[in-house]
């Protein structure tokens, strides 16, 4: 627990400290934020705000890892050191930042609000979400767990839905697809999520702090500790537990500025980062299919994009929302912005408390705790 909060505390205040001095220096080099011109005529003052603020969140969660992991092992803490799945979902979530960065940059540097080309960004995210999802079946530990499995999770591996059930280049195949599908998905929904001053940054947080409670979870309830009905198959879960808590104070030291009215918005850069690290996250805690429920709030987002363009297609011009994504909606409709980042922030709040309530019960149900159900 020592590691988590050490890790948790250095997150949190590099990114608040950091954050400033970011914000004086991009604003020195004029890098500003461009507003779309078909939304809410309030968004019209947030132009030329500070972007990119995303590379503070990102750097802070790497430094501060590497610095735990040093303190740990000077103060002769027994911490394992740095592992394959911490380092993997690292390079998961840099690369995808690394994407949203050069989306970023390209807007700033042409001035305009679109930035790299669909196609390219495709492409950057292909590339990086294969390299991960290779890397992440390899490096076996001693009792042969891989960071990832090639069995689709809900709350734990469904072996049923094993994907290499055709032999192993199919099944490696088949997950590299997956991967890339929530890797896809999760990024695109930070992304959409990301419209209004510290909407994206605080749904987030309490996903990742979700995370650092299953991750803590699954590594008392380890098969190589008990070895009992429910016990989890998870490889490194205390190091996914340290990332997830130096994300999540990452997260709130960089909510101080970024929340109405913000002074800096994470940008590209943040939003893809961000959903490659939750991507990684439930990919290596079993809990591929869980992170939809978690992160519910972000798939209605999500989803009300795409009723939106559907239905525009299909009715000939007919609109089911104001505007798309959702939160534009509530804000046409009249809500003040901070009413609809607060209101959105507790039905993610329900989100995540269902989610673990899921969690948690798929553990007792697998216990025998639930009396009538059958494990």
């Amino acid at each position: 627990m020592i590691g988590l909060l050490i890790g948790g505390v250095l997150g949190l205040v590099l990114s608040a400290v950091g954050t400033p001095l970011f914000i004086r220096f991009l604003v020195k080099r004029g890098y500003g934020q461009f507003v779309r011109d078909d939304g809410p005529t309030t968004h019209k003052t947030k132009r030329g705000t500070p972007t990119m603020g995303g590379a503070v969140i990102i750097g802070s969660m790497v430094l501060a890892y590497l610095i735990t992991h040093g303190l740990l092992a000077v103060l002769g803490v027994d911490f394992g050191g740095p592992t394959a799945s911490g380092l993997i979902l690292l390079l998961l979530t840099v690369g995808m930042a690394f994407v949203g960065f050069v989306d970023d940059f390209t807007k700033i540097t042409k001035q305009r609000s679109l930035g790299l080309t669909p196609r390219g960004k495709i492409i950057l995210q292909a590339l990086i979400g294969t390299a991960f999802a290779v890397l992440a079946l390899n490096f076996p530990d001693e009792r042969g767990l891989t960071p990832a499995s090639t069995a689709i999770s809900f709350a734990r591996d469904i072996p049923w839905l094993d994907l290499a059930f055709a032999g192993p280049a199919i099944g490696v195949i088949l997950f590299v697809i997956w991967s890339n599908l929530i890797t896809t998905a999760t990024t695109n929904a930070v992304n959409l999520t990301d419209g209004l001053d510290g909407l994206a940054t605080g749904a987030t947080a309490m996903i990742t702090g979700a995370y650092v409670l299953i991750s803590l979870f699954q590594s008392s309830q380890s098969c190589a500790l008990e070895g009992t009905r429910g016990c989890y198959e998870v490889r490194d879960p205390m190091d996914l537990a340290l990332l997830a808590a130096i994300l999540t104070g990452s997260l709130l030291g960089f909510l101080w500025w970024n929340t109405s009215p913000a002074k800096i918005f994470m940008g590209d850069t943040g939003s893809m980062g961000l959903g490659g690290a939750l991507a990684g996250f439930a990919i290596f805690t079993r809990t591929e299919i869980l992170v939809a429920v978690l992160a519910g709030l972000m798939v209605a987002i999500t989803l009300s994009v795409i009723i939106q363009v559907g239905w525009f297609k299909v009715s000939g011009g007919k609109r089911v929302f104001l505007m798309a994504p959702l939160q534009h909606h509530f804000e046409l409709k009249g809500w003040a912005e901070v009413t609809v980042v607060v209101r959105f922030w507790l039905l993610s709040l329900m989100c995540v408390t269902v989610g673990l309530a899921i969690f948690y019960g798929d553990w007792l149900i697998r216990q025998g705790g639930l009396a009538g159900v059958t494990p």
